[in-house]
C-alpha cells in the first residue's frame, strides 16, 4: 500500500467541473499529512491538457486514460478504469467530487473494490494516523465523523462549494502517465445517442445565489417574480418538491432530498414552508432568507432573515430596489 491520494477529475467535453478542483485542493492537504503523492486521474478523449491543469492545481502527477470509449461519462467503462488503477497502484485514499456523476460513480467503484464509502463529506483529515471524514446526517441536524478501518482505498466524495478552488500555479511540473481503457465498445451495455445542453440557465449546483418558489407561489405564473429576482441577482431559480409535483416547473429546478443538494452563498425561499425534505437540500446555505405569509412556517427556524408577508408584494419590491441599486 502507498500513502498516495487519488482524485478523479470530473470533466465533460473537456470542461472540468469546478468541484474537481475543490476536491483536489482538499486532497493536497490530506496527501501532505499522509506523506504521499497527490495523483489526478483524468478519463476522457483528447484530455492531455486537463492532466497538465490538474498538476497546476496541485497534483504531483497525473494518470490519463484517453480513449473514444471514455469520451462521455458512462458508468461501466469509467468504473472499470478507476477500479483497475486502485487495484494496481493501491492508493490509501480515492476522492471524488459529489457531483451527479460522482455520486453515481463512487458507490459503484466502492462495491467493485469491496471498500467503504463516506459520501458528501464536508471535511477529510488525518487524525492520529487514521483518515477521518465528516458529513452531515439527519437533514443536517447531526454531524457524523467517520473513522476508516483497514480496508483500502478509503473512498470519499466531497460536497460542492465547501472548499475553495486553489490558485493554479502555471510553473508546477509533474509526471504524466497513461493507462489503457478496460472495456471495448462492444462490451459496454450503455450507448450514448446524443447530448443536449441546457442553454442560458444557471446551474443550481454552481449557483452562488438561488431564489426558490414553493406551493405559496400558487401556480406556474407565480414563478415569474421568483425568476425575475434570480435574474437580477445573477442566480438560479429553484423550487420545492410540491411545486415540481404540481407540474408548475420542471424537475431540474427541484431542491431537496429528492432533488438537488445546494450550498449557495444566498438562498431566498419564497412561499416555501420548510418541509424536512426541502431543508435537506438547502439547509447548509451560507445565508437563508425566507418570505412566507405564515409566521409559524418551519423555514423561519432556519432562516437568518425572515419576512412575514405576501411574496407577491415583497419579491417584486426587492427586484425593483435591486435593479435600481445595481443599475440593471
Amino acid at each position: 500500500m502507498s500513502n498516495n491520494v487519488f482524485v478523479w477529475i470530473d470533466q465533460t467535453e473537456g470542461a472540468v467541473d469546478s468541484i474537481a478542483w475543490e476536491t483536489l485542493g482538499l486532497a493536497r492537504n490530506v496527501a501532505d499529512d499522509l506523506g504521499g503523492q497527490l495523483v489526478a486521474l483524468v478519463l476522457g478523449e483528447n484530455v492531455s491538457g486537463l492532466a497538465e491543469q490538474a498538476i497546476q492545481y496541485g497534483a504531483d502527477r497525473a494518470i490519463i486514460a484517453d480513449d473514444p470509449t471514455l469520451k462521455s461519462f458512462r458508468l461501466e467503462p469509467y468504473a472499470a478504469v478507476l477500479t483497475k488503477l486502485a487495484q494496481e497502484q493501491e492508493p490509501t485514499v480515492l476522492m471524488m467530487g459529489a457531483s451527479n456523476i460522482g455520486l453515481e460513480l463512487a458507490p459503484y467503484v466502492a462495491a467493485k473494490l469491496d471498500v467503504g464509502l463516506a459520501p458528501s463529506c464536508i471535511d477529510v483529515a488525518v487524525e492520529v494516523g487514521k483518515l477521518t471524514a465528516t458529513r452531515p446526517a439527519l437533514v443536517g441536524n447531526v454531524i457524523a465523523k467517520i473513522v476508516f478501518g483497514e480496508a483500502q482505498p478509503h473512498l470519499v466524495t466531497i460536497r460542492r462549494r465547501v472548499f475553495p478552488v486553489p490558485e493554479p500555479d502555471p510553473t508546477r511540473r509533474g509526471e504524466i502517465a497513461s493507462t489503457e481503457a478496460v472495456l471495448a465498445e462492444a462490451d459496454i451495455p450503455t450507448k450514448i445517442k446524443g447530448l443536449e445542453a441546457a442553454i442560458g440557465e444557471v446551474s443550481l449546483a454552481d449557483a452562488k445565489v438561488i431564489v426558490s418558489g414553493g406551493r405559496g407561489v400558487g401556480g406556474p405564473e407565480g414563478f415569474a417574480p421568483v425568476q425575475a429576482l434570480a435574474d437580477i441577482l445573477g442566480g438560479a431559480m429553484g423550487a420545492s418538491r410540491a411545486a415540481v409535483d404540481a407540474g408548475w416547473v420542471p424537475y431540474a429546478h427541484q431542491v431537496g432530498q429528492t432533488g438537488k443538494t445546494v450550498q449557495p452563498d444566498l438562498y431566498i425561499a419564497c412561499g416555501i414552508s420548510g418541509a424536512i425534505q426541502h431543508l435537506a437540500g438547502m439547509k447548509t446555505a451560507k445565508l437563508i432568507v425566507a418570505i412566507n405569509k405564515d409566521p409559524e412556517a418551519p423555514i423561519f427556524k432556519y432562516a437568518h432573515y425572515g419576512i412575514v408577508g405576501d411574496l407577491f408584494d415583497y419579491v417584486p419590491a426587492l427586484t425593483a430596489e435591486l435593479k435600481g441599486r445595481l443599475g440593471s
